[in-house]
């Protein structure tokens, strides 16, 4: 032991020797020297090349953010919190209909309403610095940068919550320097005027998470609870919060769901195996324990999956519905965004481009910020309705429409169906409670109520004519109109316009009973005596919006041949006469809320004075009529209740085009029927005309609603007649007051008018008359005329009458008489039995059994014949039937008897005498008598034989 300690100092005293001696310390200073030079060189090196280097990154990092604004804490609020939220749509009453249709749904939630395991879940996978880092981990940010420099095969970007919340709110979702650079510089920004509860809150309800059960992508932690387990965000489970957390990474990949309508992925294992990673990470990462760990793995998550759902996407159930509610809300928010940029309504409907501009911001705006969308849809009528249309079976034949095949461009031929479009407004409010868009959404995407636009037929006529001419005062229900074959049309004067339906004419008829069996003559001619006053403007005022300059002044547009209406404006048009001739504009949405709660949009109901109380009461009586005994009688048998209703028929040009509208005091409700293309429609089909197939339509849809609500179809109150309503007696052929003449004739009327506008004047249209009747026909008797021709008790239209009716628009004056009742007894100024300047010539007489018999004189202006016996006048015959005559003995002959007077010669003269008795047969060879047997002798003179045979 001595000598090992005894060797050590020896080693330790050469070593102080060796620095003590003079050469070595002198040549340690030397070395000293250089080396510390050369550190302190160094050192200033890496200094300035620090410098350098720290510049050139700051000047890089500084050139790729050179175009970033810098954003205030209102923008960057705005822009973390604009994330789209899905809007959703009610029926009327708050009953939820659905989500708007959209690529994306998404839900909002409040961080203090998400169940804290899917909180913590999030947090430990996604980034589990984040309640410690200040928007970034350097660590991640050299990550990223080597990542790129070395073109590594995978590019995993930003990792904090915050920048993938500034990823998915702000920037773009490329890899590169300069949106990476972007995205630290936010991120730092972000979590400066956000605490972690903010963001996180963010960035739960911006991450996409698949698909649901249904299919439909999905954003936001409560749509994807909903969506994929069935239940809210706050109450999910462990397992459930585990996989919902993992679907971030890869939405799509992990998510169960197909996009074929929701139905499960046969391969599950990448969600799985990612949901068990989540749950590793919170358990090393201390947020649950081994226990819950252990527990959650072993969980089959699977049987928590949703296996069948209803679609989310409301235009599988209700397309029609979902299609019309977004353009109305569209319509609607691009008014309230433009006004709120300074420009009014009158702005954007005279600038397409402007009006299409707001309309684009309109839909975005719809589709991203979670709107409460209400509207006035009743829910069971509305799907009450769809069940009659698809279940009817009176609509008629499919038939063949050529088109082009858009993928070959080649012809072929399809089947097109007969289509409807329906609609039933509640009056007073103009609330439209249900509609029918049509038969078939996926052939053709028409809303046939609200859209298309057709030919309104004779629905028109209480529309443009009749109530219009009588606020005019220029008809009234008693006026008389004429129903002829008439040159009314302005473009072919020598050409018979209009043609009524049936092709048969009524002469003079009341403007009521035109209108009850929807005759078109009298409705143009009532038309054009108003055309110059411009009565397309009560259009305007009801809400029709589709009309041209042509409509406005052709007389064809009376019976509804106009560029087209919808059923929706035609409908709604009529509500007009039963609110008492003041128009409510329907509507389908009542309110637009925001998710905030506040009300963005309210409908207000603005009446429109039309026409006056008296006009709108009166067109509602006259329209009771065409159902009472009218074209629309087949309702009758088909409504299952009896209510107050007024209504018109209507026939499209060519029978393209069928309608029945009808109002009563609560409701109007219109149907169409046609084809899409203009294609007749089969005037009877199964037995029943088309008019009558319509009619059985309405009914059976509105006995549908009524099922649902009868007191808002079917209302105890009747239409209420207002003052200034009197009746008043009126003369059948002029629409005056009666004349004795019309008295006598029996043509004495009575009707409602309105008591600014009874008829003032007496009838001087009418006059006794003499005639002659021929064959069934009256003719105006002359001077020279035999009285014993001529009947008395006639009555006559003065010429000057006719003239001032249509003059010599008329085809035949004699259409002008009706072939009923009362007016058998009348002449019209053509009556007249033309002389033909010649004394009738001789007849030919003849008889048989002593009936003497000839035929009717060829002239044509014969009235009749005179019987003569012996020389004597013992007959007239009146006419030319029944020519007869049962004669005595004498000689007879016959004679004619013109218009003039004018007497033929005598015709053959027939003697019928009396028959001589005959004398008894003698006995050939007569036995000679006894003498008791011979004749007695007369007691007086001889007789004549008492047969009287002949006479």
């Amino acid at each position: 032991m001595n000598q090992e300690k005894q060797g050590w100092k020896k080693r330790l005293s050469s070593l102080l020797s060796f620095f003590t001696n003079k050469k070595t310390v002198k040549s340690a200073r030397i070395t000293y020297n250089v080396v510390w030079n050369l550190i302190l060189l160094l050192i200033i090196v890496m200094v300035i090349g620090a410098g350098f280097a720290g510049g050139a990154a700051a000047g890089y990092f500084a050139s790729l953010v050179k175009d970033e604004p810098i954003r205030s804490y209102e923008q960057m609020k705005k822009d973390i919190y604009n994330y789209e939220e899905t809007s959703d749509l009610y029926f009327d009453n708050d009953v939820y209909l659905g989500k708007l249709r959209t690529d994306l749904y998404r839900e909002e939630v409040k961080l203090e309403d998400v169940s804290q395991y899917l909180i913590d879940a999030v947090v430990a996978t996604e980034d589990e610095y984040f309640y410690e880092h200040e928007g970034v981990v350097p660590k991640a940010i050299l990550r990223a940068v080597f990542q790129e420099v070395t073109n590594s095969a995978t590019q995993t970007g930003g990792s904090t919550l915050t920048q993938q919340l500034i990823k998915n709110q702000i920037l773009t979702n490329e890899v590169s320097f300069e949106r990476k650079a972007k995205e630290i510089l936010l991120a730092l920004r972000l979590e400066k005027f956000f605490d972690k509860e903010e963001i996180l809150e963010a960035y739960l309800n911006v991450s996409t998470f698949g698909r649901n059960a249904s299919g439909n992508n999905i954003a936001g932690v409560q749509a994807a609870a909903e969506g994929i387990f069935g239940t809210d965000v706050k109450d999910l489970s462990l397992p459930q919060a585990a996989f919902i957390a993992g679907l971030p990474q890869s939405p799509f990949g992990y998510t169960p769901f197909s996009n074929d309508k929701g139905k499960l992925k046969e391969n599950l294992e990448p969600g799985l195996t990612r949901m068990k990673t989540v749950l590793s990470r919170m358990y090393t990462g201390g947020v649950i324990t081994k226990a819950e760990y252990d527990e959650a793995v072993a969980y089959d998550i699977t049987q928590d999956f949703l296996k069948e759902a209803e679609s989310g996407n409301t235009i599988d159930e209700y397309p029609y519905l979902t299609f019309e509610i977004e353009k109305r809300a569209v319509d609607i928010l691009a008014y309230i965004l433009a006004e709120q940029d300074g420009y009014e309504k009158n702005d954007l409907d005279a600038d397409e481009n402007l009006k299409g501009e707001y309309l684009a911001l309109a839909d975005r705006n719809l589709r991203q910020n979670g709107y409460s969308v209400h509207t006035t849809i009743n829910k069971d009528i509305y799907e009450k309705m769809q069940d009659v249309t698809a279940n009817f079976d009176l609509y008629g034949r499919d038939k063949p429409e050529e088109v082009i095949n858009p993928e070959t461009g080649e012809k072929e031929t399809i089947m097109e169906p007969v289509e409807l479009g329906a609609i039933l407004i509640e009056n007073q409010t103009g609330k439209i409670i249900s509609f029918v868009g049509g038969r078939y959404f996926d052939r053709e995407q028409i809303n046939h109520a609200t859209t298309a636009k057709r030919q309104n037929g004779s629905t028109m006529k209480p529309l443009l004519v009749y109530a219009p001419a009588m606020e005019l005062g220029t008809l009234q229900p008693g006026s008389v109109l004429p129903d002829v074959e008439a040159y009314l049309d302005p473009s072919a004067p020598g050409k018979v316009w209009p043609h009524n339906y049936d092709r048969s004419y009524s002469g003079l008829t009341s403007a009521r009973y035109a209108l009850t069996r929807s005759y078109n003559v009298p409705a143009i001619i009532a038309y054009k005596n108003i055309l110059n006053q411009r009565p397309t403007t009560f259009l305007e005022k009801m809400g029709f919006t589709s009309l041209s300059e042509s409509d406005h002044v052709n007389p064809s547009a009376a019976i509804g041949s106009i560029s087209g209406v919808t059923v929706e404006e035609n409908v709604n048009a009529y509500g007009t006469f039963a609110n008492g001739g003041k128009f409510v504009d329907a509507y389908m949405i009542d309110k637009i809320v925001d998710k905030e709660g506040n009300i963005v949009f309210e409908h207000k109901v603005e009446p429109v004075d039309v026409f006056s109380p008296q006009t709108a009461y009166l067109t509602v009586d006259m329209m009771r009529d065409v159902i009472n005994r009218g074209t629309a009688t087949s309702l009758h048998n088909r409504l299952k209740f009896s209510s107050d209703w007024a209504g018109k028929t209507g026939t499209g040009h060519n029978y393209y085009d069928s309608w029945f509208v009808a109002t009563n005091p609560n409701v109007t409700f219109g149907v169409w029927n046609g084809y899409d293309t203009q294609k007749p429609l089969d005037r009877n089909y199964k037995g029943v005309s088309y008019g009558a197939r319509n009619i059985y339509l309405w009914a059976d849809l509105m006995n549908a609603a009524y099922d649902v609500d009868p007191k808002l179809v079917d209302p105890e109150k009747r239409f209420e007649m207002p003052g200034g309503i009197v009746r008043r007696s009126y003369c059948g052929a002029s629409g005056l007051l009666p004349s004795q003449a019309c008295s006598d004739a029996g043509l004495v009327q009575a009707d409602y008018y309105n008591a600014k506008f009874v008829p003032s004047k007496v009838d001087d249209s009418l006059a006794s008359s003499r005639y002659v009747e021929i064959g069934g026909k009256k003719y105006f008797a002359l001077d020279s005329t035999p009285s014993e021709f001529i009947e008395s008790g006639g009555v006559t239209i003065d010429p000057s009458y006719m003239e001032s009716i249509l003059g010599h628009k008329i085809k035949n004056p004699a259409q002008l008489i009706p072939s009923r009742g009362a007016w058998s007894n009348i002449l019209v100024a053509d009556s007249k039995l033309a002389e033909n300047g010649r004394t009738p010539a001789a007849l030919g007489i003849s008889v048989s059994d002593k009936k003497i018999s000839w035929k009717a004189h060829p002239d044509k202006d014969i009235i009749g014949y005179r019987i003569y016996q012996d020389g004597k006048k013992v007959g007239t015959f009146k006419g030319d039937s029944n020519l007869t005559y049962n004669a005595g003995y004498g000689s007879f002959y016959v004679t004619a008897i013109d218009i003039a007077g004018n007497e033929s010669a005598p015709s053959n003269v027939i003697k019928i005498e009396e028959e001589k008795p005959k004398e008894p047969e003698k006995p050939k060879n007569p036995d000679k008598p006894k003498e008791d047997d011979k004749p007695k002798e007369p007691e007086t003179d001889e007789t004549s034989s008492n047969d009287n045979s002949g006479n």
